[in-house]
């Protein structure tokens, strides 16, 4: 592997560890701002990326997939989230859910919007300037956040999907929501290995990074 090439896959772990301390620590805020006080007892609610790593998934996984030349993926350990008590939990729940991938989003756009601001410096960059990394960390900001915020759109549990929809399903769905948080782990493992997800998020994640970064790269 050359230089260059494990700087990249520095850079997308770094990216990917404050990516999944934003998505979390949104979670945490959200919660505590709809009476649910859990995270920030626990200091969950924190840019530390060491305060919701998870070993695994937050670390090797995404390592492992940098250095095969794979896209980086990763997950970190979930905010706890107690309803119990909490003003109206259904809209507590749906916002609770939504506020991790919108961050991720919000995120994206706002490195984009860097970007963008900063073309005239991208347009002339050379690989041994500051510049180029610097438009590295922009890019795989953009991309790695795009990614994580649709994957945990994915109505599957234990993803913050799930939660939205059976915060807004009719109570005629019940028995299914029931079912799926029983299995739901079990089926989002094999959509996952199956390459399902790639073709479930694939055309909306290309979409989604042109509109933010056409006009740029």
């Amino acid at each position: 592997m050359s230089p260059d090439e494990l700087f990249k896959v520095i850079v997308q772990i770094v990216v990917l560890l404050f990516a999944v301390s934003v998505h979390e620590s949104a979670h945490g805020w959200v919660a505590l701002r709809c009476g649910d006080t859990t995270a920030r007892d626990l200091g969950r609610i924190t840019l530390n990326p060491i305060r919701h790593m998870d070993l695994f998934g937050s670390v090797l996984l995404p390592a492992v997939l940098a250095f095969t030349g794979a896209p980086v993926f990763g997950w970190a350990k979930p905010v706890p989230v107690s309803l119990r008590g909490v003003p109206n939990p259904r809209k507590a729940n749906l916002l609770i859910s939504a506020a991790g991938p919108l961050s991720n989003l919000i995120v994206a756009v706002c490195f984009a919007s860097v970007l963008f601001l900063c073309r005239p410096l991208i347009a002339q960059a050379e690989r041994e300037d500051v510049v180029y990394p610097l438009l590295l960390l922009g890019v795989y900001s953009v991309v790695v956040n795009v990614a994580l915020a649709l994957f945990n759109l994915v109505p599957i549990p234990p993803l913050d999907g799930f939660g939205v929809v059976e915060s807004l399903a009719p109570a005629s769905w019940i028995p299914a929501l029931v079912w799926m948080r029983r299995y739901g782990f079990v089926l989002l493992m094999i959509v996952i290995f199956t390459g399902g997800l790639r073709y479930l998020l694939g055309p909306a994640q290309r979409v989604l990074i042109h509109w933010l970064l056409g006009g740029i790269l």
